[in-house]
């Protein structure tokens, strides 16, 4: 399936502001790029963007369909930083039979992909990847040259999903983790595949140690499209329309005190 890519750029905070949503302000996710985890606190829906980490998604697709996440725990969390999962021996460490992951820190994506740009600095741009937050070079750099590509990264920010890994950059194998706050000293150093679009309420109520006394774990993981059709929710997050909506209500409220991660896209279920 071809992903269409498309940036929205923001420059200023995004609070939890009102604002009046139409029928066409809504977009579907892919059922192939859309991963829901049922544990014991509740159910998470995390978009995936192959765009950013194409070896990552495909993994997780993978290990997802064989049931090797089913049953796992939450092993390692830790209040205001990170929930961590996804190994089969229930530690740091773990693998699966498959070969680890190369590094994908880093992304490039076409310059002609990009929209709403809403603030270019002479030194960086931010925005979204979808639902996912992200930090790139200056706009001006890719647009110096016809078809050039903007090199980007994920911003770490409240909800990203990524890949963990042993110290070496390209050992991340079946690890997954989930932010619980902003921590933007992982930017550039650790693989982002998604973000938690519904069940950021479950996600910050897992229970918290290293490891927890009792851990939470994720009963079941699935890819969106492998669900029955007549169980299958259809998750829809705010469209680049609404975005622009609410980035212009926040020009207002926030001025220049800009960070990504104030970001909150709206998504629901119907």
């Amino acid at each position: 399936m071809q992903v269409l890519t498309r940036l929205l750029f923001a420059s200023f905070a995004i609070a939890a502001t009102p604002v009046c949503f139409a029928s066409d302000d809504w977009r579907t996710l892919d059922p192939e790029n859309t991963l829901v985890i049922d544990s014991n606190k509740g159910r998470m829906i995390i978009e995936m963007r192959p765009e950013m980490a194409p070896k990552a998604v495909e993994r997780i697709k993978l290990l997802s369909r064989e049931k090797v996440y089913d049953g796992l725990q939450f092993h390692r969390v830790i209040a205001k930083f990170v929930a961590q999962t996804g190994n089969p021996n229930n530690q740091d460490g773990g693998g699966t039979k498959y070969p680890n992951l190369p590094p994908e820190m880093m992304f490039k994506l076409p310059y002609k992909s990009i929209s709403n740009i809403a603030s270019n600095s002479s030194d960086a741009a931010s925005g979204f990847l979808g639902s996912v937050s992200i930090q790139s070079l200056p706009i001006t750099d890719a647009l110096k040259k016809d078809g050039a590509s903007l090199r980007s990264w994920g911003a770490h920010c409240a909800g990203i999903a990524g890949m963990g890994r042993n110290e070496p950059r390209d050992s991340a194998n079946s690890e997954l983790y989930f932010m619980l706050d902003a921590t933007r000293r992982l930017d550039r150093d650790y693989t982002i595949f998604g973000r938690v679009v519904i069940g950021m309420d479950v996600l910050l109520n897992i229970k918290h140690g290293e490891p927890p006394v009792t851990p939470d774990i994720m009963q079941s993981v699935r890819i969106l499209a492998d669900i029955p059709a007549n169980e299958r929710p259809q998750v829809k997050v705010a469209s680049e329309q609404a975005m622009q909506k609410i980035i212009a209500k926040v020009r207002q409220e926030k001025g220049a005190d800009f960070s990504v991660c104030d970001v909150v896209v709206p998504a629901k279920i119907n």
